[in-house]
């Protein structure tokens, strides 16, 4: 980690989810585990945000939302969807108002699986998540904006988000 020359910040986003994941995520950030001993700020501001964490699975509500917070992210940036909602959306997947896990949404870059997940595994995808921010960053130096921005880019929004027609 000692190629990295500026400190990642993180921003957090709940979903769907019983807030298992999300609670075991923000106790990465107390004393015990000390995420912050990596570098890790986090943010409430998207715009200086590096990786995004997501906990939970992604419904017709939250859709736009995650999808906003990522596109207001700078690029290089990493997504890591913690728990198993987040992955594929877990035991709420066949839920009326579910969609998945957070592919379904942006682009992940990193899965961490678990119900709820520990927070030994949060940050070990944390770490995973500063490689691929800097193999991105390494990209956008050689020039390699196209295929950056392919891997980067938001999927289709799904069928389940697009409105009915008006009947007459």
């Amino acid at each position: 980690m000692s190629y990295m020359k500026k400190s990642p910040w993180i921003i957090h986003y709940d979903g769907s989810s019983c807030n298992g994941c999300d609670i075991e995520t923000l106790a990465c950030l107390t004393p015990l585990y000390d995420a912050e001993r990596f570098g890790v700020i986090n943010t409430g501001n998207p715009k200086h945000a590096d990786i995004f964490l997501v906990t939970g699975a992604v419904n017709a509500q939250n859709l736009p939302v995650v999808r906003q917070i990522y596109s207001q992210m700078p690029e290089p940036k990493a997504v890591v969807a913690i728990g198993i909602c987040a992955c594929s959306g877990g035991v709420f997947r066949e839920c009326y108002n579910i969609m998945g896990g957070v592919d379904k949404a942006i682009p992940v870059d990193v899965y961490v699986p678990g119900c709820a997940a520990r927070p030994e595994a949060i940050i070990d995808g944390i770490v995973q998540a500063l490689d691929i921010l800097e193999k991105k960053r390494e990209a956008l130096r050689s020039g390699k904006v196209e295929e950056l921005e392919s891997k980067d880019s938001l999927p289709p929004m799904p069928e389940k988000t697009k409105r009915k027609e008006a009947t007459p």
